[in-house]
């Protein structure tokens, strides 16, 4: 009887095991790479002069603009985009650290694709950045997005307020319903992923998925084809269709080791109570 209660405790330590991993993983990224002091905000001369009571009204908001930004989540700093060095006031400006300063109108796309390649591509292909090139008053980067305020992109972006304002709303809204399942699918792995995190796992590999397949399924916001929008999307769909399953067999695996657990449990349970009875029975 010893024996057999040795190999249930064994049973369910290889059960619980995996399950800790996660909750392992998360301890190991969530505090052991952090400080445990309160994080220190980098210091911004661009922040500080931009605050200042010296600077004009209408430049005093970027600041703010940007920290409620899609960049400023993802550390994109003034820097990144206007160059110069925000972490000393006497080069933040210095043309020796890059400084570029606002970018004039027609050098926005140019501006940010440094960081946005495959998307700079679709514009300069499109009529939106063909009637930049050729008239120089074309919509540009920042028609669109804003400049400072830059959230996380979406197709709610294309709507009949801002399409509008320089053409009619059809073909935009041909192409906002040929997006539309992709992008539902696309937040609905989302939220599966983030289910996954809260219960202590972290597929890693199916977040790089999704954001590869994500990053390029944007692109196809700037072509403005709607005919290509539609040929294309249906490629998107099966990647998507694929992480999706993937997603899923992570649910079906947590869900069987939960079972299983509660099942070791349940006869460890049950053999303590026959033990118990069957011990009471030779006293008696």
């Amino acid at each position: 009887m010893r024996y057999f209660y040795v190999l249930i405790i064994i049973a369910m330590l290889c059960v619980t095991v995996p399950l800790s991993a996660g909750y392992r993983e998360l301890f190991e990224k969530e505090f052991l790479s952090k400080p445990w002091s309160s994080e220190i905000l980098e210091e911004s001369a661009c922040v500080e002069c931009h605050t200042s009571d010296a600077m004009p009204p209408e430049l005093r908001s970027i600041p703010q603009e940007w920290q409620l930004s899609w960049h400023y989540q993802n550390d994109v700093s003034c820097d990144d985009c206007h160059g110069g060095d925000s972490t000393d006031a006497t080069m933040s400006m210095s043309h020796k650290r890059g400084f570029a300063g606002t970018p004039k109108y027609t050098e926005v796309p140019e501006q940010c694709g440094k960081c946005h390649l495959g998307i700079l591509e679709h514009y300069v292909e499109s009529g939106h950045g063909k009637a930049l090139k050729e008239t120089g008053d074309g919509p540009n980067c920042v028609t669109c997005h804003g400049s400072h305020n830059i959230q996380k992109v979406s197709i709610d972006i294309i709507n009949a307020q801002r399409c509008s304002k320089c053409h009619s709303y059809d073909r935009a809204k041909m192409m906002k319903q040929a997006l539309f399942l992709t992008d539902e699918k696309i937040e609905k792995i989302e939220e599966a992923l983030l289910i996954l995190k809260s219960k202590g796992v972290y597929p890693e590999k199916e977040e790089k998925r999704l954001f590869d397949t994500q990053a390029k399924f944007r692109t196809l916001f700037h072509t403005i084809d709607v005919t290509r929008v539609k040929n294309e999307t249906d490629h998107y769909t099966k990647q998507l269709d694929s992480i999706e399953e993937d997603v899923g067999n992570t649910f079906d695996h947590l869900a069987f080791r939960r079972k299983f657990s509660t099942f070791l449990m349940l006869i460890f349970a049950g053999s303590w109570i026959v033990a118990s009875l069957l011990s009471k029975s030779y006293k008696d």
